[in-house]
């Protein structure tokens, strides 16, 4: 039987929004080095702010 992945043994990230570190999901396995947000919510405010500045 094939050893189980722990939580604690996934590769990590820390988010560009909001600074907290997230940890690797399925649905990020191909594009894992192009996530910066933990969310859509972060990535959203990264967006708006980037508005704002102009």
């Amino acid at each position: 039987m094939p050893k189980r992945i722990e939580k604690y043994d996934l590769p990590r990230k820390t988010c560009s929004g909001c600074g907290r570190p997230f940890n690797w999901r399925k649905k990020w396995a191909r594009v894992w080095d192009e996530v910066r947000y933990c969310s859509k919510r972060c990535a959203g405010q990264a967006r708006s702010e980037r508005k704002q500045a102009r």
